[in-house]
């Protein structure tokens, strides 16, 4: 049949939340986590071990797709953009309990300690590879999987499909033997996946036990040896990697480097070694630019590739680049595959109903009676004291921000708006001590709105941020908070604020409506700020 893709893969689908921390603690110790440059406490990144080497892979030119179950909530939609982003083509089923998630601490060598959720990836079972994925499996010429949270029996019949239909096969053996057997499955299930597996990829720690070898070359050898595999490749850390095949067996240095984070190193390496097969170049070749893909994700936070600048990066770091294709070479906005759906079919349809389910999700999380109490409260205090009310915000938030001066002031609230980008530069001066400022952001780490909520807030003005990350700077340098976050825009390029600024006025507006009410204000007193138009006409009498 023809090959609709060059690699497909099944198995972790993580959410990364990235903390930095002075060191990795053990056990009943306690440490205070560090804040990144930009002022955040923790990175949300997609992740996983499947997802990671997929998302390189694609960076390099390949026709990538994941298949398996994820479940329909925050991060699975989450993860699902991040495919998207990085060109990977989707085959999943929705209709698992949750999305996987991991918690990593990283120190500042790069160290890393990680928690993981399998959630839905742990649910996978045979049965359900044959059912769903049988024939996206076939329609690749390599498919890829693991041993780290997808169940033994799903390995092996992703395995047995394969090797069936003629596919070639790679598993990244990412967890020892005794775990394995722990979550997993059996030890004779552990046996079979890794003599159906083509190309082996085992971690340091599955060597050890399944060796005795301290040495990677000669244990790449022994498990060769073990389980007829076409080669068996081990990374080595900062001494590379060994390898042992048929056409050519030894070591690959790795590049000198100051490792930033290490999480994921040995994902980039395996989607780099991925390409370099697709790509035909010889094993050297092959490791040299697996070891280039690794070394480029040592340099960034997370796991996955910045789309700016690793694939620049991966250049400099491999010299034979002259023998990858066209389209390994090519900018990530270029190579990215065309989706099989336009942007643009039915986009008014598909707005629509993306803005009602996000505005449908946000009222669930902000549900409450006193979830606008806090930020009420500090409006009232400052008026009680003389104070007064201002907005801002930065490009569109900031028509919002005029918006709902606006509106503040005609239901009782006197509110004015300020211009971030000229608070550096003497609007401050608008601003009062005990003066409330209501800062909107989408993101919450716009350096304009930070640097004119750091003036302000050393001028003594109280702060009510307004974003749709609650991890954001803004969240933690506001004295009180309000979410008002979507994972999807709803717009045809996925990145035209839309839903989010739907979401910032659903949520100022129930603000007002707080205010309002404790003002009691009455139709004779509204008419007495609105006289003209249709409304004053309404509230004449």
């Amino acid at each position: 049949m023809e090959k609709r893709f060059d690699l497909v893969g099944i198995g972790s689908m993580v959410v990364d939340m990235i903390y930095r921390t002075p060191r990795i603690i053990g056990a009943e110790e306690k440490i205070s986590l560090r804040n990144y440059h930009s002022g955040e406490v923790v990175r949300k990144l997609v992740g996983g071990v499947c997802l990671n080497h997929l998302s390189w892979a694609s960076l390099l030119g390949l026709r990538v797709g994941i298949f398996g179950r994820q479940a329909d909530d925050d991060y699975g939609r989450f993860l699902r953009s991040g495919m998207q982003r990085y060109g990977i083509d989707q085959h999943l089923t929705l209709d698992g309990q949750s999305s996987s998630f991991a918690h990593i601490f990283v120190d500042p060598d790069g160290g890393r300690a990680i928690y993981m959720s399998p959630a839905a990836t742990s649910e996978t079972t045979a049965d359900y590879i044959y059912d769903q994925h049988a024939d996206y499996i076939r329609a690749a010429r390599i498919v890829s999987t693991e041993i780290s949270q997808l169940p033994l029996d799903a390995v092996i019949a992703v395995l047995r499909i394969a090797r069936e239909a003629g596919v070639v096969t790679a598993l990244d053996v990412d967890i020892p033997r005794r775990d394995a057997l722990t979550s997993l499955g059996t030890a004779a299930q552990f046996e079979e996946a890794l003599h159906l597996a083509d190309y082996l990829k085992p971690s340091k720690a599955a060597v050890s036990e399944l060796t005795g070898e301290s040495d990677a070359r000669q244990a790449a050898e022994a498990i060769r040896q073990l389980y007829g595999s076409r080669a068996v490749v081990i990374t080595d850390g900062e001494a590379g990697c060994a390898i042992s095949s048929d056409d050519f067996s030894g070591r690959v240095n790795a590049t000198p480097l100051a490792a930033l984070d290490t999480t994921g190193a040995g994902d980039a390496f395996f989607g780099g070694m991925l390409a370099g097969l697709i790509h035909q170049l010889p094993w050297p070749e092959i490791l040299q630019l697996a070891n280039a893909c690794g070394a480029a994700c040592c340099e960034i936070s997370g796991a996955t590739p910045d789309l700016e600048k690793s694939l620049a990066r991966i250049h400099q770091i491999f010299p034979p680049s002259a023998s990858l294709p066209a389209r390994a070479l090519q900018s990530p906005g270029d190579q990215r595959p065309a989706s099989p759906e336009s942007p643009y079919d039915q986009p008014v349809e598909k707005f629509l109903a993306t803005a009602l389910e996000e505005l449908g999700r946000l009222n669930q999380r902000i549900a409450g009676a006193d979830y606008f109490q806090a930020a009420a409260n500090l409006i009232t205090e400052a008026e009680t004291a003389g104070g007064r009310v201002h907005v801002t915000g930065i490009g569109k938030p900031s028509h919002v921000g005029s918006y709902l001066a606006a509106l503040l002031s005609s239901v009782g609230t006197p509110a004015y708006f300020l211009d971030a980008t000229e608070c550096v530069h003497g609007s401050a001066g608008q601003v009062r001590p005990g003066d409330v400022v209501i800062a909107i952001s989408n993101s919450g780490q716009t350096p304009e709105l930070r640097a004119a909520v750091s003036t302000l807030r050393n001028n003594q003005a109280r702060i009510i941020g307004v974003a749709g990350r609650a991890d954001s700077w803004l969240a933690a340098n506001s004295d009180s908070f309000l979410f008002a976050g979507v994972e999807r825009e709803g717009s045809p390029l996925l990145l035209e604020p839309r839903a989010s600024i739907m979401a910032e006025i659903y949520v100022l507006a129930a603000l007002s409506v707080e205010l309002q009410g404790r003002k009691r204000i009455d139709r004779a007193t509204y008419h007495s700020w609105h006289p003209g138009g249709t409304i004053g006409q309404a509230t004449k009498n």
